[in-house]
């Protein structure tokens, strides 16, 4: 399977530790965020990236020429934020009508991606996406989900006061080729992924909880909490 890391955000929130270093290779336990998911992913049949830049790039590319996944990573240059939807387009030639993993990589993630894998291949009849979720404990600050009896997304709440439960989306999906098609359709220059594509496959989004450890990196608190807690998986 092909799988885009999303990677060129400017890690706005992060500052001032993204000042000189873009959010996707800060400093987990001593290694890049983004080596974390090329190896977990890598381990779980995953043999072909696309990875965004924008945001001090010339880092990003360093750091995939000195990555022992270099030979299996597509490096893609944003000069203005595509957004994910953007991102996707201008690279469908990549994913060839296959089914792909999108990664928004500021997060910092520990599963069985294989398990991941096969809830995809295992999906009821009519889903054509899978949704990571997970327990999150900001839930105002996520999407957070309503699942049916069979883990399909049937609401969504993107960043809500007072949501109705704390399982939230984490932001990493599998999709199938429909859905590049339905971006194509759109034909919109800047879309969100969360805000105009996901409303549009209500019903048609199995889930995957991710029971073991899931959080988003995107602030100072946040960065700080992942350092402690990532040393139970390392």
């Amino acid at each position: 399977m092909k799988a885009l890391l999303l990677a060129a955000g400017e890690g706005t929130r992060l500052r001032p530790i993204t000042l000189k270093t873009p959010k996707c290779l800060v400093s987990i336990e001593g290694k890049p965020l983004l080596s974390y998911w090329l190896e977990n992913l890598s381990v779980a049949g995953v043999d072909k990236f696309l990875i965004n830049s924008s945001y001090l790039a010339d880092q990003v590319k360093e750091f995939i020429d000195k990555s022992p996944y270099k030979d299996n990573i597509t490096l893609t240059y944003e000069e203005k934020l595509l957004n994910t939807g953007g991102t996707l387009l201008k690279n469908r030639a990549f994913f060839k009508d296959e089914a792909f993993m999108l990664v928004h990589a500021d997060n910092l993630s520990f599963c069985d991606f294989e398990d991941f894998l096969d809830a995809h291949a295992k999906r009821r009849n009519g889903c054509e996406i899978t949704m990571m979720t997970f327990q999150t404990d900001n839930p105002s600050a996520c999407g957070i989900v309503e699942l049916d009896d069979n883990g399909v997304v049937q609401k969504f709440h993107e960043k809500v006061k007072n949501p109705p439960s704390n399982l939230a989306n984490g932001a990493v999906y599998i999709c199938e080729p429909s859905v590049l098609k339905f971006i194509e359709a759109l034909d919109k220059k800047d879309m969100d992924f969360s805000l105009d594509v996901l409303p549009s496959f209500m019903g048609k989004i199995n889930t995957f909880l991710n029971d073991v450890y899931h959080r988003d990196i995107g602030t100072p608190k946040s960065y700080e909490l992942a350092q402690i807690e990532c040393k139970t998986f390392l």
